[in-house]
């Protein structure tokens, strides 16, 4: 999509500029300045309280060194990073990956996207991200606590339930949310809600685990709706093999899918009779194993070493849950070729531009990431209301709040692509009703 607006072109180049060596957040910031032209066009006071050129700043980048021990007593030194992206509509959320891929730019990108994906969720959340280099792969119980109490002893002067509530991501379970709420709670001798994704025992929310999976699929079958689709029946490769994929192919199957391939970071598994989700629970969640044992079990199963051919796999469904820019163009073209007419996004901006223009251009419903897998934190934020309130709701009332909130999401997406001319075009939708909060919120607020 070419931007026309010269204003926007020029904010444009300047954020390439700023962010040399920074593409995941050039691509991130990209693809909503290109969806926002029409409401700046419509909305020049915006322009005029400066607004673009803060929603792109972070207002604050935090960047600290970890040092930690390992088990044969020689310090080990990773970098830790937190991006307070935007305050403007609650207190900074976002999750905190821990991963060797990390450096500043993805967690900018990711806190960036936070920004609009809170907005959407209704709930006074603002966006931040967080994480580390650290690779929790292959690391003993005590390499992991000490890491995360070092790494907690810097993030505690920058957080606090009503200033910044840091989450799980990739990398960071039950396990390391556990070592990092004890490590807070030793330093500021206070039991708060500043983590999401606690444990049961100690303030954590029922059907969290599930939260992003299930509203992935809550999300995606309002869109099947909307288009006279729906589960029932269809064929569904999901990438990935973490909460968010494990949770997607329970609630795909409940809805009255076959889901047919699962993968990890290693490789992916085929079975053409249905995903024993069973047998996949046992190996990721119990035995912390590879996705290739699953095959040991299940003889018409197959596995593949290598990640991107799970997309030659024909499906009518792709729900994409594993990593950043998973899908490129090439996937994108053969799976359209193979019969595939939706793409809705469990993980952070899984599709690359290509692969985006690739599924607008051939009319595939397409469910960007931003909405789709709102549903993590927005049972975050849940979490954060029964902490303030000292409560705990049931499992089941937890889902149908989230239930709810991914329906709303979906409308919100839907509404604002026709009121900009833009129907059916829910990326477009979401980038619009996400910014527009925040936007008003900004401009209410004055030039902080």
């Amino acid at each position: 999509m070419a931007l026309k607006n010269t204003y926007l072109i020029e904010l444009l180049e300047t954020v390439k500029k700023r962010n040399q060596g920074e593409p995941e957040f050039i691509q991130a910031v990209t693809e909503v300045i290109e969806t926002l032209e029409p409401v700046i066009d419509k909305r020049p006071d915006f322009v005029e309280a400066g607004v673009m050129e803060r929603i792109v700043e972070p207002e604050r980048q935090i960047i600290f060194r970890v040092p930690w021990v390992d088990d044969n007593g020689k310090v080990q030194v990773n970098r830790g990073f937190r991006v307070q992206f935007n305050s403007a509509i609650g207190p900074y959320k976002g999750g905190i990956r821990l991963h060797p891929s990390v450096y500043i730019g993805i967690i900018k990108f990711l806190g960036f996207e936070q920004v609009f994906k809170n907005s959407l969720t209704t709930l006074p959340m603002g966006g931040g991200k967080g994480g580390s280099d650290f690779d929790p792969k292959g690391k003993s119980d005590g390499e992991v606590m000490r890491f995360c109490q070092s790494f907690m002893t810097e993030l505690s002067k920058h957080i606090g339930a009503d200033t910044d509530v840091p989450a799980g991501d990739i990398g960071t379970g039950a396990r390391e949310v556990g070592y990092m709420f004890g490590q807070y709670k030793r330093l500021r001798n206070e039991f708060t809600g500043v983590l999401t994704g606690k444990g049961l025992t100690y303030g954590g929310s029922l059907a969290r685990k599930e939260a992003t999976g299930y509203g992935l699929c809550y999300f995606t079958n309002e869109m099947l709706k909307a288009n006279g689709k729906s589960f029932e029946g269809k064929t569904v490769v999901v990438s990935g093999s973490g909460n968010v994929a494990i949770y997607a192919t329970e609630k795909a199957t409940e809805l009255g899918a076959k889901v047919v391939a699962l993968s990890d970071s290693n490789g992916y598994i085929y079975d053409p009779d249905g995903i024993d989700l069973a047998c996949v629970k046992q190996l990721k969640e119990v035995e912390r194993k590879r996705i290739k044992e699953y095959v040991a079990t299940h003889p018409n199963a197959t596995y593949t070493e290598g990640c991107k051919g799970i997309w030659t796999i024909k499906c009518d469904i792709a729900l994409p849950c594993a990593t950043q820019n998973e899908i490129d163009g090439e996937s994108a073209e053969i799976l359209v070729k193979n019969g595939c007419w939706c793409v809705s996004e469990g993980a952070n901006m899984p599709s690359t531009p290509e692969a985006i223009n690739t599924y607008l251009s051939n009319g595939l419903l397409y469910g960007p990431a931003k909405a789709a897998n709102a549903g993590g934190v927005a049972t975050s934020g849940l979490e954060m209301s029964q902490n303030s309130e000292r409560l705990s709701w049931s499992f089941e009332e937890v889902d149908a709040k989230l239930h709810g909130i991914m329906v709303s999401i979906f409308k919100a997406c839907d509404d604002a692509a026709r009121e900009y001319g833009m129907e059916g075009n829910y990326m477009a939708g979401a980038n619009i009703a996400g910014f527009l909060k925040v936007a008003e919120a900004m401009k209410a607020q004055g030039c902080v």
